[in-house]
């Protein structure tokens, strides 16, 4: 197939293959995108025409997605137009924006659902005891409640961490074009600024390309300690459900079996939402790397970015998805949790402190004392 940007002889086959890689599969997810951000695109080319502001030349044209291929087949010179005073990078980096603010709207709803879902499991259990842990070894005390709702507080802060991310999406790019704006034609920013609902024009148009990565990376970063928080919580899970523990009872539909032990029901899914972390630190990790050293203007380096970054979203919305549900289903057995009798040290030692006025210290060698007789 010849590209409408070919400069003559057709493309080798492999210089296809390996520059534009997994591009074509990728990008199917922006297509919706591209056509909001191409609609008004066209809108305000419209608008400008309209008041005289500027007249085709078909041999300045320079059409070069395959949307802009289906619009010019089905509307002929019409579609072909498109294209003025824009190119593949601010085109592609609408789009791409665009998807952001949506995703970053459902990755904050998922999490804001499993913070729910910890607030409603400690309400339905308000009187079971826990042991709290420091070093592995009963420190204090602790209870259902406590343990659920801090859980539930972290992950409503990465919501908020999540939600934040948006200051860098939400700037608009189109009229950058390749990067240093469009000599000759003087494009309204700020009208499709408005009709793609975006905060603020992105200025200098020097500064867009710089910018490229910054919000990928910092929405990583947020899916980064997101999922360590549910990483964590996940691995409480897996303790209180151990048989030494026998804290928790796992609901079937949440486990799997063994191929070759009949009585293992094996919690496979707090198990997958456990490592899931380590994926999302590497896909952060990816889009670091491959801006770090980048010159400035557009480099197809930045093509990588989609790769990680769908990845890192994609298994952050899947582990949202399933987690409030699981959350739902897990069954404490509060005749099985046993508190060491020493957990309540450091509150029997507060207490001389206020009953006798004593030094700290003094209370917590008397208690000490006590314990070990």
């Amino acid at each position: 197939m010849t590209r409408l940007w070919d400069k003559g002889a057709s493309l080798d086959a492999r210089v296809l293959d390996y520059t534009a890689g997994e591009d074509h599969a990728l990008d199917e997810r922006l297509v919706p995108y591209d056509v909001r951000a191409s609609i008004a695109h066209a809108e305000m080319l419209a608008a400008e025409h309209a008041r005289g502001e500027w007249h085709i030349e078909l041999a300045d044209e320079d059409g070069q997605t395959a949307l802009e291929r289906h619009l010019t087949a089905r509307c002929g010179a019409a579609g072909a137009r498109i294209h003025l005073g824009r190119s593949r990078n601010d085109q592609v980096l609408a789009a791409l924006r665009l998807y952001l603010r949506d995703a970053v709207a459902l990755l904050r709803a998922g999490a804001l659902e499993v913070a729910v879902a910890l607030e409603t499991l400690a309400a339905r259990e308000p009187h079971t005891a826990l042991p709290g842990y420091t070093h592995m070894q009963q420190a204090m005390p602790s209870s259902v409640p406590l343990w659920a709702q801090g859980f539930a507080a972290e992950i409503r802060d990465d919501a908020a961490g999540l939600e934040a991310v948006l200051r860098r999406i939400d700037r608009s790019p189109l009229g950058s074009a390749a990067g240093y704006g469009t000599p000759g034609l003087p494009l309204d920013r700020e009208d499709t600024r408005v009709r793609l609902g975006f905060a603020s024009v992105q200025e200098p148009v020097t500064a867009v390309q710089l910018s490229r990565g910054k919000a990928e990376a910092q929405l990583l970063f947020e899916i980064t300690l997101l999922l360590q928080d549910l990483g964590r919580f996940a691995a409480d899970v897996l303790l209180y459900a151990t048989w030494e523990f026998g804290f928790i009872v796992l609901p079937e539909a949440f486990t799997t079996g063994s191929s070759i032990m009949p009585q293992k029901k094996n919690p496979d899914v707090f198990e997958l939402i456990r490592g899931r972390s380590a994926t999302a630190q590497a896909c952060l990790l990816e889009a670091l790397a491959v801006c770090a050293k980048l010159p400035s203007g557009y480099q197809r380096d930045l093509q990588l970015l989609k790769f990680p970054l769908f990845r890192g979203i994609d298994l952050a919305l899947a582990t949202l998805d399933i987690l409030p549900s699981a959350i739902t289903a897990l069954e404490f057995r509060s005749a099985a949790i046993r508190l060491d009798p020493g957990i309540h040290a450091a509150e029997e030692a507060n207490r001389l402190v206020v009953a006798e006025g004593i030094p700290f210290r003094e209370a917590y060698r008397r208690v000490a004392a006590k314990l070990r007789k």
